[in-house]
C-alpha cells in the first residue's frame, strides 16, 4: 500500500500529538525509501520537525532545521515550541535572536506567544517587555494566546500591576485568560484583588471548565470567606459539572483554609473514589483547624482503604505530631517514612525539623537537617526558630550565617527567628542592626512579630523606657495585647512596678478580660498593702464573670501521658509536695487564700 505525500505528512501530525515515536520513525524511513529530499522541502522537513520536537527528540528536530536551506515561519515555530516544551527557554529566546537577526521571515502570534512564555519561563522580564513592545506595533496584543502568555509572563515576574492593566485593556476576556490572572494574584498575595476579578467572572457567566473552578475555589481559601465559599460551592453544585480530584481537593482545601472542617470532611467522605489526594487534603484541613488528632487518626484509615500515603501525606502527619507535642507518635512516623523512602524528600525533612524541635528533642531536628541533601528557605527558617525556641540564641544566628554564606534569601519568618536569638543573649545592638539596616536592605518589610521581637529584646536587657518610647514612636504600628504583654513581663522581672501598672491599665484597656493584666494590679495593690484595691480588682473581675483558667500541663511516660491540672485530686503524691511548699513560702508572706504576696 502506497501513500502520497499528504497522507503522511497528516500521519506524522497524529504520531506527534499521540507521542508514537516509533511510528513516526517508520514514516520517516519510508520517506527517506521513497527517495523524498526532506531537506529541501519544507512541508515535509516541517512536519518531521514538529514531530520530533513534540516527542522530546531535539537533536534530530534540530539537525532537520539545520538543513533547510530555507525556513519558513512554521519551521522555527515548531523548534521554538519544542525547546519550550522540553523546559529549555533559554533556547527559546537564542533560537528568537537568531531569527530575528539571520532571517527575513517575519514572527507571527505564534511565535511571539512562544517567545513570551519562555521569558516567563526564565524570569527574564526585559526581554519579555521587549517582545510586548513588538507585540504592539505588529497589532498582535489582540490574539488571545498572545495576551496570555504577556499576563501570565508579568504575573510571574511579579508585575502584577502590569498583568491586571494588560487583562483589562485586552476585550474578550474567557475562562482561561480568568485562570491566569487569578493564579497570579493568588500566588503573590493580592486575594482582594482577585475578589474584584471573579464578580466580573460571575457577572459574565460563563460556563467554567475543570481547571476555572480550581482556580476560584484557591483564591476562596486565600479570602477565608466561608459565606462566599458556601455560595461558590451551591454554584459548582448547579453547574452539574463531573468534578474531578483536583476540584474536590480545591473544595477541600477552601473549607479548610476558611476554618470549616466539618464541611471539608462532608466533601472528602461525600465521595466514593478517594485517593491520595484527597486523603491528605483532608488531613491537611483538620490540622489547620487544630484538629490534630483527627488529622492523625485519618492515616491508619487511609491504609485500610488501600490507599498508601505519600511524601505530603507524611508531612502533614509529622506537623499534626508536632501540633499535639507528641513525640512518640512523631518517631513513629519517622519511621514509616523512612520505610516508605519518603524522608529525603524536603518537604518530610522540614516537617521532621518542625516536629522534634516543638517536642522538645533540638538534637534530632539538628540531626535531620544535617542530614538533608538539598534544603529551602523552610528548612532554614525552622531550624532557626527551632533554636531561638530553645533558648540557644548562639547556634541560631550561627545558622542565620550558614544561610547567608549558602546565598539562601531569607525572608519574613527568618527575622522573627534571628531577632528572638537576640533577645535571648541580650544582643541589643546586634538586633537594632538587624532591623533598623539588614532587613531593609535584603528587601523585607517589619512586621508585628519583628517590633513584638524588638520589645522583648529591649525590655529583658532592662531598657524599659526605650522600649516603651519605640512603642510609642512606631506610630504605624498596631500594637496587639501580646506586644503590651511582652513589656509587662519585662517590667516584671526588672521590678519596675510604677510601668508595671501603667502596661497592665492599657492591656486591660484592649482586653477587659486578660487575667495576667487583674493578676498583676492585685500584686501590685497587694505589694503596697492597698488591700481596698485587691478587693476592688476581684469585685471587677467577679462583675466581668472573669475566672482564672486552671494552670495545665502534661508528660508523656512510658507511652502513656499523664495530664496535671490545677486543683485536681488525681495525683495524691503531687498534692503532698504542694503542701511541703506551701508551708515552705508562708513564713515569707504567701497567703493562699488570696494568692497574693502581702509583704515585700
Amino acid at each position: 500500500m502506497s501513500f502520497s505525500l499528504a497522507h503522511l505528512t497528516k500521519l506524522l501530525k497524529l504520531c506527534a500529538d499521540t507521542k508514537k515515536i516509533r511510528t513516526g520513525r517508520m514514516i520517516h524511513a519510508h520517506l527517506v525509501v521513497m527517495n523524498h529530499t526532506v531537506g529541501k522541502n519544507s512541508t515535509e522537513a516541517n512536519s518531521l520537525i514538529n514531530f520530533y520536537s513534540k516527542c522530546g527528540d531535539l537533536s534530530v528536530a534540530r539537525n532537520l532545521f539545520d538543513a533547510l536551506p530555507e525556513r519558513n515561519v512554521v519551521s522555527w515555530a515548531a523548534l521554538m515550541a519544542g525547546y519550550l516544551q522540553s523546559g529549555l527557554p533559554l533556547e527559546v529566546i537564542g533560537l528568537f535572536k537568531d531569527m530575528v537577526s539571520e532571517s527575513r521571515v517575519r514572527p507571527n502570534e505564534y511565535i511571539f506567544a512562544t517567545v513570551v512564555s519562555a521569558c516567563s519561563a526564565c524570569r527574564r522580564l526585559q526581554m519579555g517587555v521587549q517582545g510586548h513592545c513588538h507585540v504592539l506595533k505588529l497589532g498582535l496584543v489582540f490574539h488571545d494566546y498572545v495576551r496570555d502568555a504577556l499576563v501570565d509572563m508579568y504575573s510571574k515576574c511579579m508585575c502584577i500591576d502590569e498583568a491586571v492593566r494588560l487583562w483589562n485593556s485586552v476585550p474578550g476576556n474567557y475562562t482561561y485568560s480568568y485562570q491566569l490572572i487569578l493564579n497570579g494574584l493568588v500566588e503573590h498575595g493580592y486575594p482582594n484583588r482577585g475578589l474584584k476579578i471573579l464578580r466580573k467572572m460571575v457577572a459574565e457567566d460563563y460556563e467554567w471548565e475543570d481547571t476555572a473552578w480550581v482556580s476560584v475555589l484557591a483564591l476562596l481559601a486565600c479570602l477565608r470567606d466561608l459565606r462566599l465559599a458556601r455560595q461558590t460551592h451551591g454554584k459548582l453544585i448547579r453547574s452539574n459539572l463531573e468534578c474531578d480530584m483536583y476540584v474536590n481537593s480545591a473544595l477541600i482545601n477552601m473549607y479548610g483554609k476558611c476554618g470549616n472542617p466539618l464541611n471539608a470532611s462532608r466533601v472528602f467522605h461525600g465521595l466514593q473514589d478517594r485517593n491520595v489526594v484527597l486523603w491528605t487534603s483532608v488531613m491537611a484541613a483538620y490540622s489547620q483547624n487544630e484538629l490534630f488528632e483527627e488529622a492523625l487518626n485519618l492515616l491508619p484509615a487511609m491504609e485500610l482503604d488501600d490507599v498508601r500515603p505519600n511524601e505530603f501525606t507524611f508531612a502533614v502527619s509529622v506537623n499534626a505530631s508536632a501540633g499535639l507535642s507528641t513525640l512518640r507518635h512523631g518517631y513513629i512516623l519517622h519511621g514509616s517514612a523512612m520505610k516508605a523512602g519518603f524522608v529525603d524528600h524536603i518537604i518530610v525533612g522540614n516537617a521532621l525539623i518542625n516536629m522534634y524541635a516543638k517536642c522538645g528533642n533540638i538534637g534530632a531536628a539538628s540531626h535531620i537537617f544535617s542530614g538533608m541533601k538539598s534544603r529551602n528557605i523552610i528548612s532554614w527558617n525552622a531550624m532557626i526558630c527551632g533554636f531561638s525556641h530553645h533558648g540557644l540564641g548562639k547556634e541560631a544566628l550561627l545558622a542565620f550565617e550558614n544561610m547567608l554564606t549558602e546565598a539562601v534569601h531569607p525572608n519574613y519568618v527568618t527575622f522573627v527567628g534571628v531577632l528572638s536569638a537576640c533577645t535571648h543573649l541580650g544582643l541589643v545592638d546586634k538586633g537594632l542592626y538587624y532591623f533598623n539596616y539588614l532587613m531593609g536592605h535584603m528587601g523585607i518589610e517589619p512586621g508585628l512579630e519583628h517590633y513584638t521581637c524588638m520589645i522583648g529584646l529591649l525590655g529583658k536587657a532592662g531598657k524599659l523606657d526605650e522600649a516603651k518610647n519605640f512603642m510609642m514612636m512606631s506610630s504605624m504600628v498596631k500594637w496587639d495585647v501580646v506586644a503590651w504583654r511582652t513589656l509587662l513581663n519585662a517590667c516584671h522581672i526588672h521590678k519596675n512596678y510604677n510601668l508595671e501598672e501603667q502596661v497592665a491599665k492599657s492591656i486591660l484597656e484592649m482586653d477587659p478580660h486578660d487575667m495576667g493584666s487583674y493578676t498583676v494590679l492585685s500584686n501590685t495593690y497587694a505589694r503596697e498593702k492597698r488591700w481596698d484595691g485587691v478587693a476592688k480588682i476581684r469585685k471587677l473581675m467577679n462583675d466581668r464573670n472573669i475566672k482564672k483558667e486552671p494552670g495545665a500541663s502534661w508528660i508523656e511516660t512510658q507511652n502513656v501521658t499523664h495530664v496535671f491540672v490545677s486543683e485536681d485530686k488525681k495525683h495524691p503524691e503531687i498534692l503532698e509536695k504542694v503542701k511541703e511548699l506551701i508551708a515552705l513560702i508562708k513564713p515569707f508572706g504567701y497567703d493562699p487564700d488570696f494568692d497574693v504576696v502581702r509583704h515585700g
